[in-house]
């Protein structure tokens, strides 16, 4: 009797409680297998497909831990968001530190790509978080009222989102790295802005999530771009008229909404005022629409955006091979041919190709420090821009680094040596935690 006491209470608690499995993962950091805790949460969130959305936990790091909650307070309310959660155990090893332990980003991220995490393979590929100590997410955070009759494909309103990564009752105010997206959300295939395959585990790229182990924050959102890449259509215009360009007036409007969204929301949580943009390939082209300080008036207007009378200029800039003066594009190139045609498809053309680029903003030396990377063999073209921005840059008397050849091809800088500089960079040019 006192059996089947014990069995109907069990029956009754366990579908109330988290289910828990235990393991080790081979660290690159350390070289050493370290323990691994996975929790499923009562109620599992899931993405569109319906994988788990995750949040890899990394503990008992080496670093300073600034949210000065207790783990498992934060582990709880991530499990009541719905998240799975892997907790990683560093064991106060003094390799867990920055830049070291993007090594251990870079592997995270591939291994969930590839389905082979801790022994989970229904990861959400569009959910899949890294999280420090301490950090806690707001996810999809509406930023930006699409204008669906820029691109002319959506066919409903829709926002543009971020999710922004901060600690969680932090000992300071923080500042945070905005990234764009390089991979495109648009209606009716929204939230995409992280998609493994196509973002953090296509580049091996790490320098934004990799940023708590310097005190700061992180925000990622969505591309200005709300449509597929290689499609859009300017008002009358044939199919994929707009495809692979980005009109500057549009993404300009919703970089500097984003910038706002970030400085509005995240003060809510304790962020800090200093915000730093990062950016690569199409999310660099993004991103140099917030590095000038002379944006044109087309540029300021706010209607759509959040957060309305929040400052939208930045602290620093990150930026990887992108276009920051589409006339400088060959005049035989697609992307040159579809930006003039757009041009003349609006009622000053010559004063719309003057808009294109966030090169064309970069006015004087209080234009925002920028940290500029590239490699020489990557596409003629973004060389052919970076030592453009970089002459205006050293003429006007502006803060610049430039990283070159750190790699091979359309990459990100990925050694220790390389993300050390610029973490360094950035604490340069940002406010320090202190």
């Amino acid at each position: 009797m006192k059996q089947l006491k014990l069995l109907l209470l069990l029956a009754a608690i366990l579908p109330l409680t988290a289910f828990a499995g235990k393991g080790t993962w081979k660290s690159v950091t350390l070289n050493t297998d370290i323990r691994y805790t996975t929790t499923e949460a009562k109620k599992p969130a899931l993405d569109k497909k319906g994988k788990r959305m995750t949040v890899v936990y990394l503990k008992n790091l080496a670093c300073e831990k600034v949210g000065q909650n207790s783990n498992k307070k934060d582990v709880n309310w991530l499990l009541k968001q719905g998240y799975c959660v892997i907790e990683l155990d560093y064991g106060k090893h003094a390799n867990a530190v920055s830049p070291l332990i993007n090594k251990d980003i870079i592997a995270i991220n591939s291994e969930m790509r590839n389905g082979t995490f801790c022994g989970i393979a229904d990861i959400s590929q569009d959910r899949a978080y890294i999280l420090f100590e301490g950090y806690r997410i707001l996810r999809d955070v509406s930023y930006h009222l699409d204008d669906k009759e820029v691109y002319n494909m959506a066919a409903g309103n829709d926002s543009l989102y971020m999710d922004i990564v901060y600690p969680a009752n932090p000992k300071r105010p923080v500042p945070t790295i905005l990234s764009f997206s390089y991979s495109n959300s648009y209606y009716g295939n929204t939230h995409k802005r992280m998609f493994l395959p196509y973002h953090w585990a296509a580049f091996n790229d790490s320098f934004v999530q990799g940023a708590p182990a310097v005190g700061c924050a992180w925000a990622i959102a969505d591309h200005p771009k709300y449509c597929d890449w290689g499609n859009g259509k300017y008002k009358g215009g044939p199919n994929k008229s707009l495809g692979s360009i980005e009109i500057a007036d549009d993404a300009a409007r919703k970089v500097r909404s984003a910038i706002r969204t970030v400085r509005g929301i995240g003060r809510t949580v304790g962020l800090g005022h200093d915000i730093a943009i990062y950016g690569f390939s199409r999310g660099s082209t993004a991103g140099s629409l917030a590095i000038g300080d002379k944006p044109f008036e087309e540029w300021t207007q706010r209607e759509r955006g959040r957060c309305p009378n929040e400052a939208a200029y930045i602290q620093a800039a990150f930026l990887g091979p992108g276009v920051f003066d589409y006339n400088l594009m060959p005049k035989d190139s697609r992307e040159y041919k579809n930006m003039a045609a757009y041009c003349n498809s609006t009622a000053d053309p010559k004063a719309t190709w003057k808009r294109q680029g966030g090169a064309l903003t970069v006015k004087t030396n209080r234009a925002a420090p920028t940290f500029l990377f590239y490699n020489s063999d990557d596409d003629p073209n973004y060389g052919i821009q970076m030592d453009n921005i970089i002459r205006s840059f050293k003429a006007k008397g502006i803060a610049h680094e430039v990283l070159k050849d750190y790699g091979k091809g359309h990459s990100v800088p990925q050694s220790t040596e390389d993300l050390q500089r610029m973490y360094s960079f950035l604490l340069r040019h940002i406010s320090k935690p202190q």
